[in-house]
């Protein structure tokens, strides 16, 4: 019996998870090459592979460019996010199938903002080894855009990240709230005041973290205050945005504090910033209307878990007024 044949003047399709696996890596890379790479497969495979379901279907799901790569034409587009859904839907049955005995057993695949990663992402590993030793979680860093494409494009099962840059067809459940402080150098009389305000930082120079909508998050919170920050350096990495302060370089604003903070042992302090009404929300982001898997669904739950005993406190900076107003506000 062959792949394609007809019953009574119909079209049977029929194919492999592995070819849709093969066809999906090819629209999302735009690249045959790049998909074998990928999968650690022949280029021929994955030819194989469109062709047959191309055949099937009865349409063309690329428009293939020599020394261009391939892209999707619009129906190929409208096809690989249907295998996209159903490669997701087939992932989760097969984890659901394999926690039936009670055993929460199996891989689980995140992505974190890579900022928050160092100090947010321990407690919750060291908690998932501890209590579910046969989950293995498997960890992806971005930036705020590139880690919400990951849960888009099926990669990754949830995302921990702020609300900013989420859509519709995310869900979001909060974990706590990350107001903006400023990392200032001990030199800088700034850094032994209770709190700061952003007339006051716009007046010295800044270290920027320049990473996709976070560039215009930072800079937003002056100009919507009737500042602007005096951007003296940037840099696209928190670690060394940090050492550029400890040197002396400037101030920069962050949202999670450090991992290794130890103020009477560093050269910077974390210090609140005064008239915020609210901070960012950090939580954990899924695909709406989908239900996940057991597995991920305990991964979830064990980050609740930590939240209510208040794991994640140290990491905020907090104004005694805007602490005061959070309390009131739970």
């Amino acid at each position: 019996m062959t792949n394609n044949h007809r019953f009574l003047g119909e079209a049977t399709v029929n194919f492999t998870l592995k070819q849709l696996r093969y066809v999906e890596a090819a629209g999302r890379l735009g690249s045959i090459a790049h998909a074998a790479k990928e999968l650690s497969i022949s280029q021929s495979s994955i030819t194989a592979a469109i062709d047959a379901l191309e055949t099937s279907l009865d349409y063309d799901l690329f428009l293939r460019t020599p020394a261009k790569g391939i892209q999707s034409t619009p129906a190929g587009e409208q096809a690989l996010v249907l295998i996209r859904n159903f490669l997701q839907q087939t992932r989760h049955f097969e984890a659901d199938l394999k926690t039936l005995g009670g055993d929460t057993s199996g891989l689980v695949r995140i992505a974190c903002y890579a900022t928050a990663a160092p100090a947010f992402l321990p407690p919750i590993l060291q908690n998932i080894t501890e209590n579910f030793p046969g989950m293995s979680v498997q960890v992806m860093e971005g930036n705020l855009k590139s880690i919400v494409d990951f849960l888009d494009e099926g990669k990754v099962d949830l995302v921990f990240t702020y609300t900013d840059g989420l859509q519709s067809n995310h869900q979001f459940l909060p974990l706590f709230q990350a107001p903006p402080y400023a990392l200032i150098n001990l030199d800088d009389p700034l850094s032994q005041q209770p709190s700061v305000s952003f007339a006051e930082l716009a007046e010295r120079p800044m270290v920027l973290l320049d990473l996709p909508r976070t560039r215009d998050y930072f800079t937003g919170l002056f100009e919507r205050r009737g500042h602007r920050p005096s951007i003296a350096h940037t840099t696209r990495s928190a670690e060394i945005a940090r050492a550029l302060v400890a040197g002396g370089f400037g101030y920069t604003i962050l949202n999670i504090r450090p991992p290794d903070y130890v103020e009477d042992k560093l050269r910077y302090r974390a210090v609140p910033i005064s008239g915020l009404e609210h901070g960012q929300s950090f939580g954990i982001a899924t695909l709406a209307n989908t239900r996940p898997p057991k597995i991920v669904q305990a991964f979830i739950d064990s980050c609740q878990s930590l939240q209510k005993r208040g794991v994640f406190d140290s990491l905020t900076v907090w104004a005694d007024e805007q602490a005061n107003h959070q309390k009131i506000g739970q």
